[in-house]
């Protein structure tokens, strides 16, 4: 069964296949979310309109304790967001005030869902790592997960939530890092940022996240939910500063600098299965080393 713009939860079916995602909530309390839209797992307007269903769902059924999301590419978690897709799936959404900013009230949504767990083997780069930094827990394979923000080096700031997340979560200096610097960072280098939970050896991780999700699943759904909203008091940004790097998102867009390098990135293979998007940080270093606008008038 496939689903793709439709809020109406089919409670007597274990199994759905979403655009670019399938869902497996066999267990009531614990469901699995996996993403799967070839070929490098890119968010794109269908996808981001089909998770917005999803947390329909989850937010419908008082069973849910936790959910799980993962990835049917062990190269790609969440690649990045497609620059090159058509907008037009978003008209099945409320209107924003630009076409990103449905991902960034996809984001708003996320972390006020349920307990929310990212099982990151593979990249999560961009939007992908903006995804997961919306996510409660973050746990990643110490041998194959990647995660960084290059926006930089496409002239532009993020648009998703890192600069308002991240300095709470490894602190401002090395939110500057990650952010100015554009590079790749492994999953025991995250880890030690705090840019995960923890690191796991890829030959434990599915076996690691599954046991702390079933352990999760079991306790109690309204202690649960007490937990996650005092926490969430304490620790979210404002929705009102998370749009705001959205609207600084589309107006770097806009400008001249940005379409330019991303039309060369293309031709390097960019939102292909290619060298650029498997070291897409290294890529960006070398883009860097090109003359670049100032701010100077």
């Amino acid at each position: 069964m496939e689903k793709s713009m439709s809020n109406s939860p089919s409670k007597g079916t274990s199994h759905l296949a979403y655009k670019g995602f399938s869902l497996d909530r066999s267990r009531p309390s614990l469901w699995r979310v996996t993403f799967d839209n070839p070929p490098i797992n890119l968010i794109d307007p269908v996808m981001i309109v089909a998770l917005h269903d999803l947390l329909a769902e989850i937010e419908q059924d008082n069973r849910v304790a936790v959910v799980v999301f993962d990835s049917a590419d062990a190269d790609f978690f969440l690649a990045h967001y497609d620059i090159a897709a058509d907008q037009s799936a978003f008209n099945a959404l409320p209107s924003a005030r630009t076409p990103f900013h449905h991902w960034a009230n996809l984001l708003i949504r996320l972390s006020r869902s349920r307990a929310l767990i990212s099982a990151i083997r593979g990249r999560a780069r961009g939007a992908g790592s903006e995804f997961v930094l919306a996510t409660d827990i973050r746990f990643a394979s110490r041998e194959r997960a990647v995660l960084g923000q290059f926006e930089v080096g496409f002239a532009a700031v993020p648009g998703g939530g890192p600069s308002t997340r991240l300095p709470g979560m490894v602190g401002r200096g090395r939110a500057f890092e990650i952010l100015l610097g554009g590079e790749d960072f492994d999953g025991g280098l995250a880890e030690r940022y705090g840019y995960v939970n923890r690191a796991v050896p890829d030959a434990e991780f599915i076996g690691f996240v599954n046991a702390f999700a079933e352990r999760v699943s079991r306790f109690d759904l309204l202690a649960l939910a007490d937990i996650k909203r005092f926490v969430n008091a304490a620790s979210l940004p404002a929705a009102a500063a998370l749009t705001a790097e959205m609207d600084a998102f589309a107006e770097a867009i806009a400008r001249p600098a940005a379409p330019s390098i991303i039309g060369q990135a293309f031709e390097h293979g960019l939102q292909q299965r290619s060298d650029v998007e498997l070291n897409l940080g290294a890529y960006v270093g070398m883009v860097a080393r090109k003359p670049r606008t100032t701010t100077s008038g």
